[in-house]
């Protein structure tokens, strides 16, 4: 009897949703099952437990099923990928192989062939399949050719080697093994959209991660003996003194990558094992300096550029690092540049180059701190200022006394939510009249993983599950959406990520209660009756839209 068939006497699908998936099949080819698990008719784990009964093989649900890289290499890619297996564990002389079609003798003997060991097969879903030859198999033919050139390859340390790199990646491909993976790591990277790359060594290995969409992956490691060799490359190519191994050392680099320039900025530092790598990678084309494409409810949109209009004040964005804090200043700066005002701005670093805003880029060691960059700033003619950050009381009070002048701050405080700004105020020795007389608005911000438009489903979650992660399931219930894992994502379910805004402008209400000294609570209920949308409340409507899921929800807002 045919999946369908089954699954329709089984009661699992309907007459509707047979004929829907059976449709998107002669439209895109491809098995049933997959289209029935992307329309969300049916789970993996049910699939599995109805092709196990169909072919009479035991199933594998491969979905969080702990692969091994080592098991994996038994297979080689052209092999995996013309029979569509992949290898799941190894006992003695038999190799325990998932396959979309187990019954696939030809299969099953060429395997046998190639890899010396006997073949146990088990069903599993194609589209997980899929999912893993795609990720393991598809970069892994790329990365054995430029792993066996470097191992082949009689590698020198740079030392002494000068040369400067702005030069386009593509086209160093074909130069020394250690300068093609370096450019292969670097491309890599970029194409998977990174914000971070970083090369770790331990005592037997060495770990390369891409941080992507705020989380980290691992990527497939270069050979160990090869780490210094890398190490050096980087360290040429952002100009930083190569035999220095003792010391952390930071430095920058261009690239041209797919006609884009792309900025590179480097840190070393030594470890126990060798020097550690961290790059963050600055790519103009994947950041939006456009308020209304960072993710703003409307009405805290519509409070945000009301308050940029005012000639005078202080602006506050607050969120941990890494939340968007200084893209939303930035695209603050960018709403209001115009020929006929001044702005400047004191940063650490300077990430992106804005047109018609002199910026200014902090360097401690020398003295030149944010406090002491503000301070000059008051005497070139500014209309507006953008602080980095206030970490002091000292920078703190230049500021205020900036925007009593006549000035326009911006700025970012630490904290976790926008009352929880003013309180910080007060608690680093600031009057709170002069934080009344100033303070104009304050944003508190947190970035969500949006879930992938291209393996978007609906999510069935039980009530339990909402209620034990802090949701009315009555809000909630069959309105959710996830990500069940592609190509495009990266098999995560997720791909690129918006903002959440939590905007409290500074009313005659909220002046009075940071005159009396008020706590956060009193400061955040005052707000919210005001009509402030809370972090919680905005990412819940994010996950209604079906823009995120409600695991990013929980795990980056919490219950108040």
């Amino acid at each position: 009897m045919r999946i369908g068939q089954m699954l329709l006497r089984a009661g699992v699908i309907n007459e509707t949703q047979l004929k829907e998936a059976l449709r998107r099949q002669r439209e895109k080819g491809g098995r049933l099952g997959s289209h029935l698990i992307e329309l969300g008719y049916v789970s993996e784990e049910k699939l599995v437990e109805f092709l196990s009964k169909q072919l009479e093989v035991p199933g594998v649900v491969l979905s969080g099923y702990p692969l091994d890289r080592e098991i994996l290499n038994i297979i080689t890619p052209d092999l995996a990928q013309k029979y569509e297996v992949v290898p799941l564990k190894r006992e003695g002389k038999v190799l325990h192989v998932a396959m979309v079609n187990p019954l696939d003798v030809f299969a099953a003997d060429e395997i046998r062939f190639r890899t010396g060991y006997e073949v146990k097969p088990y069903v599993a879903a194609e589209r997980s399949i899929k999912k893993i030859l795609e990720e393991h198999y598809k970069t892994r033919a790329m990365e054995e050719e430029v792993m066996e050139e470097m191992e082949l390859s009689e590698i020198e340390m740079m030392e002494e080697e000068e040369e400067t790199v702005a030069g386009d990646l593509a086209a160093e491909a074909a130069a020394g093994p250690v300068v093609k993976y370096v450019n292969y790591l670097l491309r890599s990277a970029v194409e998977k959209r990174a914000s971070d790359l970083h090369i770790e060594p331990y005592e037997k290995e060495v770990r390369v991660r891409f941080r992507i969409d705020g989380i980290l992956h691992e990527q497939k490691p270069p050979p160990y003996k090869l780490h210094k060799a890398i190490v050096s490359r980087l360290k040429v190519m952002a100009k930083l003194k190569v035999q220095e191994k003792r010391l952390p050392q930071d430095g920058r680099f261009e690239a041209r990558l797919n006609g884009k320039r792309i900025d590179f900025r480097i840190s070393t530092v030594p470890t126990l094992f060798g020097e550690k790598v961290a790059i963050r990678i600055l790519d103009r084309s994947q950041v939006s300096f456009d308020l209304r494409q960072l993710g703003f409810e409307e009405e805290a949109l519509k409070h945000f550029l009301k308050a940029l209009k005012n000639p005078f004040g202080i602006i506050l964005v607050t969120g941990p690092t890494g939340s968007g804090k200084t893209t939303t200043l930035y695209a603050a700066l960018n709403e209001i540049n115009d020929p006929g005002i001044n702005i400047t701005t004191a940063e650490d670093p300077v990430e992106y180059s804005l047109m018609g805003i002199n910026q200014l880029q902090v360097n401690e060691s020398i003295g030149l701190t944010f406090a002491s960059a503000l301070r000059a700033y008051l005497r070139q003619d500014p209309d507006v200022i953008m602080v980095g950050e206030i970490r002091d009381k000292e920078t703190t009070e230049i500021a205020i006394r900036a925007a009593l002048t006549g000035h326009l701050v911006l700025s970012t405080v630490h904290t976790n939510t926008a009352a929880a700004t003013i309180t910080r105020l007060i608690n680093m020795g600031v009057e709170p009249f002069l934080i009344a007389s100033t303070l104009i608005l304050v944003v508190s911000q947190r970035l969500l993983r949006k879930v992938c438009e291209h393996c978007k489903v609906k999510h069935d979650i039980s009530d339990e599950e909402l209620i034990k992660l802090g949701f009315d399931p009555e809000r909630l219930r069959g309105k959710l959406y996830k990500g069940t894992g592609c190509p495009k994502c990266e098999n995560t379910g997720y791909r690129g990520r918006t903002g959440i805004f939590e905007v409290l402008p500074v009313t005659q209400r909220i002046k009075s209660l940071i005159l009396d000294r008020a706590t956060d609570d009193e400061i955040e209920q005052a707000a919210v009756e005001e009509g402030m949308i809370t972090l919680r409340e905005a990412a819940i409507r994010k996950a209604l839209a079906g823009i995120t899921d409600i695991y990013e929800v929980a795990r980056e807002t919490t219950l108040r």
